[in-house]
């Protein structure tokens, strides 16, 4: 059985709640007898642009104010996204995070300028022999994995497994999630400019009357998606046992890691911070929680979620979570402890 904390607070004033992570951290640290490492970085989601109930960046100021006091070297650390958004390159990715207050310490964008920065981590699990993660987090004994508990359209919700797997993954093992997803052309938008032939590795695309992929040979690297100049390559988000590849890329992340994580239970919404538009929250706030352990953690969340506000928000999120005990990974029990 695991330890979960929580720090019950239904408010929002960004400080308070910088405060209960801190707090949270300092009892796995200082009270549990967790190590830090020396250099540690935090690993977060700073919003697409136009989404409103991201984390915001103050939120974070109590962790890296604690690493600070404790000498530890600390960063923001995140991958870029898989859609075309204003977060698929590393120099837009960037002047999002800039732009949306995540200026007190550097960005890592651990997958490069385009997602091509890679490293694999052996698994040998049911749908993956190997996952593919941003080439920077293989620099990184220990990341604090933080978290903000809300839905998801495929995942049913996003908590921290799946910041563990979509957001250590680089653009390939994102694509591997969604796999076997091939990117398709809109040949109406298509201008055959040629810069997704220059981009494929692989020679799976080529030019007649518009861009065609050959689905033989690409390799779902979705490299072409980020550099088409109009937006005429997108995905298919058709997958299946989605939320069981999830859990066994999140299982990846943390093999052989010293990783803590922490969760924000605050600005629940219908879907995840990648909708780059306003959202209204659909459920209460409830705090902050914190574990050494992504599968409790995200069990507890969903609990009290649903036992507090009497509904069944989510609930195919769960086949994460019986996924993770079918490959014996975490524990869908644990202990509730309020602080």
């Amino acid at each position: 059985m695991s330890k979960v904390y929580f720090k019950r607070y239904e408010g929002h004033d960004e400080h308070i709640l910088s405060d209960i992570a801190k707090d949270l951290l300092k009892q796995l640290v200082e009270k549990d007898g967790h190590e830090l490492m020396q250099n540690v970085p935090v690993k977060v989601h700073f919003g697409e642009k136009g989404n409103k109930t991201f984390v915001p960046a103050t939120c974070y100021d109590g962790i890296i104010d604690y690493l600070e006091e404790n000498k530890r070297e600390t960063s923001f650390i995140e991958t870029n996204v898989l859609y075309r958004g204003q977060r698929t390159t590393r120099e837009n990715h960037l002047n999002v995070a800039k732009d949306h207050g995540f200026t007190r310490v550097p960005i890592i964008i651990a997958d490069g300028e385009m997602g091509e920065a890679v490293c694999e981590v052996e698994i040998d699990k049911e749908y993956f022999d190997k996952v593919k993660l941003g080439a920077a987090f293989g620099d990184y004994e220990q990341v604090i994995v933080m978290s903000h508990f809300k839905g998801h359209s495929l995942a049913g919700f996003g908590g921290a497994l799946k910041q563990l797997a979509m957001g250590f993954a680089s653009r390939s093992g994102k694509m591997a999630q969604h796999s076997r997803m091939v990117p398709t052309v809109n040949s109406k938008k298509c201008i055959s400019c040629g810069v997704c032939v220059k981009k494929c590795d692989v020679d799976a695309i080529t030019i007649d009357e518009f861009a065609e992929i050959n689905s033989d040979k690409c390799i779902g690297c979705a490299g072409c998606i980020a550099v088409c100049p109009v937006g005429a390559i997108r995905n298919d988000w058709g997958a299946s046992n989605f939320r069981e590849k999830i859990t066994e890329y999140a299982y990846g992340a943390q093999l052989n890691k010293k990783h803590l994580y922490i969760t924000f239970m605050i600005n629940i919404t219908k879907d995840c911070d990648c909708i780059g538009e306003e959202m209204h929250p659909i459920a209460k706030n409830f705090g902050v929680l914190a574990s050494t352990d992504p599968v409790a953690l995200d069990t507890a969340c969903i609990d009290l979620l649903q036992e507090e506000e009497h509904v069944d928000l989510f609930d195919n999120g769960r086949e994460s979570l019986v996924h993770a005990k079918h490959i014996h990974f975490g524990s869908d029990t644990y202990e509730l402890i309020e602080v």
